[in-house]
Formats: structure tokens, sequence, C-alpha cells
């Protein structure tokens, strides 16, 4: 009689499903011969963003050693997409969480977290800096220093952030790439992916420039601050996860160029992305005529568009950006 050796694949939760995300080849929006630009959809992931996986690592490593206990009280500062992802984790890990978001926050992602079941915190005193992250991180102080079993995530000191993408997007673009690519371009603002992806990259492509994509405004490489209205990207304060040397250029870009760089690529390849997306397509137009010929570029789409409904694709916000961005 015959064994059926025949093995499902069912996922224990919905957070085993985060990475093995695809890689694409834009040739729509970058039909130019001797050049090939490559995009790691983590729109793709089950949160919708990048951030599902440093939510996902941190979370379970400090399960595993038990710096997280079961029933902790999760507090971060997020502007969307690392707050929805946490709250995912939260949700099946029987944690509490508490997000820290400001005004500039996306309506729909404080929607979705709400009905995740974290509390959400709104600071509403700009810090002078172009943006609310100084007082989101306050705001997060002041909860844990009021609350003994409360555990601060701060994505942008935690080494398992990079680490993530060392181990998930950086390991997964050097399976999926056989050729070397010539440059990486990554959107930022822990900085974490960025790093985490190049270190891993790296290791294949020796070779490999790396170019972080920032907002104009942001003071993460020392520009002088400035106001944002895309969430996500860029920094009114240094990340200490940082390392100045390992990032090869900085491109910044504004509010309408991002915007202008999400609808293109909906309009050419149908890929409905966020702003920070937006914000690396952008990059690379604005470098392209100094990059040489025959050029292989791989840039991560950190994620999806749904998001930004009410920001970059609401003609409204998008004709205030123009004015205010070339005025």
């Amino acid at each position: 009689m015959a064994v059926d050796t025949l093995t499902e694949s069912v996922a224990e939760s919905v957070f085993e499903c985060v990475g093995n995300t695809p890689a694409v080849s834009l040739t729509r929006l970058f039909p130019e011969p001797d050049l090939e630009v490559i995009a790691k959809l983590e729109l793709m992931n089950p949160g919708g963003s990048m951030k599902d996986r440093s939510a996902r690592y941190i979370i379970e490593c400090g399960l595993r050693e038990g710096s997280i206990r079961p029933g902790s009280h999760l507090v971060e500062s997020s502007s969307g997409n690392f707050g929805i992802a946490l709250a995912i984790a939260a949700r099946l890990h029987g944690l509490r969480f508490t997000c820290v978001l400001d005004p500039k926050a996306a309506r729909s992602n404080v929607a979705i977290l709400r009905h995740l079941g974290a509390e959400v915190d709104v600071v509403t005193e700009p810090d002078g800096l172009g943006g609310y992250l100084h007082t989101r991180i306050r705001r997060v102080q002041q909860i844990v220093a009021n609350s003994p079993e409360a555990i601060w995530i701060n994505q942008y000191a935690n080494d398992r952030n990079w680490q993530a993408h060392y181990h998930g997007t950086g390991a997964e673009l050097a399976e999926q790439l056989v050729r070397p690519p010539s440059y990486l371009f990554g959107a930022v603002s822990t900085t974490g992916s960025i790093l985490g992806c190049s270190r891993r990259l790296r290791e294949d492509f020796p070779d490999l420039r790396v170019i972080a994509v920032d907002a104009v405004g942001s003071v993460i490489f020392g520009a002088p601050p400035g106001p944002r209205d895309v969430p996500g990207l860029g920094a009114s304060r240094v990340p200490e996860l940082l390392q100045p040397g390992e990032i090869d250029d900085v491109v910044h870009v504004n509010d309408f160029e991002a915007a202008v760089g999400c609808r293109d690529l909906l309009a050419a390849e149908g890929i409905f992305a966020g702003g920070s997306t937006g914000a690396v397509v952008a990059a690379i137009r604005k470098t392209l005529p100094e990059l040489p010929r025959p050029c292989r570029v791989v840039a991560v789409f950190p994620d999806r568009g749904d998001r930004y409904l009410d920001l970059v694709y609401d003609d409204d916000w998008f004709a205030a950006a123009r004015r205010r961005c070339t005025n």
C-alpha cells in the first residue's frame, strides 16, 4: 500500500509568514538598456512593511531569552509601521502594547493600531527640529518611569533592529541576486534596515556602494532641521544605531518628490507603495545622471500605499506639498 509522503505547509501564525518577499525588476519605470533597477518588495510582508521583520525578531528573541516575559507591557515611539508590527506581535504573544504617536501619523495607521488592541498615546508638542520625535521619546520615558513592568523597545538603539534585516532582508537578497549589484538604495529613519542589508550584502558583494535616502529636513546626517510630512522617513535626532562610515552617499528627498515617486511607480509598475518607497524612487532618479553604465541597482521598498491614501495619494495634500516644496 502506497504511503502518502506529502507534507502540508501551514504556518502557526501570521508572523511566520514574515519574509521571503519577492525581488522585481522595474523595467517599465526605468527602461534604460544599460540600467537595471531591482526592488525588494518589503511592502508584501503580512503587516504591510519591512518593520514586521524587526518587530518579530526583537520580540521573539526577547521572549526566548526572558528579557520580555508573558504579559509584559511594551512601549515604543512610532510613526505607524513599526507600531503596527509590534501591535501584531503583542496580540499574538499576549502582551500589552502602548504606541506613542504624533499628529502627523496617518489616520489609517491610528485606526489599525486601535483595532489591534494597542493603547495609542498621541503627543502634540513639536520638538522644534521639524518633527515630534524628541517629544515622543520623552513621553515613552515617562510611561516607562511610571510603570515598572514596562519595556521600551527603542528601535533607534536596539541592535536587534539591524540584525533582523541582516538575517532577513539582506540574506534573502544575497540568495536572490546572482550577479553583483552596484548600488543599494534604502530609506532611513532608525538606519536599522539599511545597515543590516548592507552588512549582509557586502559579505557577498564587497564592492557594493550604499546610498541612504533621507528626508529634506531630517538631521540624521547633519543637515539642518525642517518640516517633514511623510511619516517614517528621516528623523529629528541622530539614531544611536547610525554608523556613517558604512554609508557611501546620502540623497535628500522632499515630500513632493516622494509623492511623485509613489504616483509614478503606481502608474508604470502597478506597485501601490508608501511614502518612503516613493522617496527611494525619487532618489534613484536624482542619482541616475551620476551612475556609471552599465549599472545594477537594488532598492528596498519599505511599505505599501493604502496607509497613505490621505497623504501622498490625496490630491489636495499633493498640491499643498508641491507649493511648499517648489516655492
